[in-house]
This record gives structure tokens, sequence and C-alpha cells, in this order.
């Protein structure tokens, strides 16, 4: 199991993971930062990335802040870097 940082930008035009050039993973969402929505958009936004269902994706830390790590079952540290190469 994988786990990865990033940071979440919510209200943004529309959903996308990016690599900002200082490295940092960044997953842009159209939800509001209210009730968790921000978080549940970005998680599923990471799991369509990476190619996972979405129930393979889970929140380890950060629930109310900008800067969350997810747990991601079933990946390999391998596999996520071959799918973060992509960016």
């Amino acid at each position: 199991m994988a786990s990865l940082t990033v940071r979440v930008v919510p209200r943004s035009g529309r959903t996308e993971v990016v690599r900002r050039s200082s490295g940092e993973i960044v997953v842009r969402v159209r939800a509001a930062p209210e009730r968790g929505k921000a978080t549940t958009e970005a998680g599923a936004a990471l799991a369509a990335f990476i190619g996972i269902p979405r129930t393979a994706v889970s929140l380890r830390t950060g629930a109310r802040s900008g800067s969350k790590v997810f747990s991601l079952e079933g990946v390999s540290d391998d596999d996520l870097r071959k799918a973060l190469n992509r960016l």
C-alpha cells in the first residue's frame, strides 16, 4: 500500500491533478472546503488519475488541512511513481 502527500486546492475552475515546479503534487477540485466535500472529490480525482477504484483511496491525515496524506490500497510505490511521472 502506497501513500501520497498532496496539496488540495478547493473552489478551482476544474478538477485535476498537477505537479508544481517544486515537485509538490496538487489536486485542484471544484468543491468547497466544507463538510469534507473537497477531500472526497480529491480522493476521487486521485483514484481516477492512478486508475484504481475510489474505495481504494482513503484519507490518512489532514482532514481539516490543505495538505493531506492519502493511502492507496493495492498500489505499490513503483506503480505510484510511474503514474506520477505522467505529470
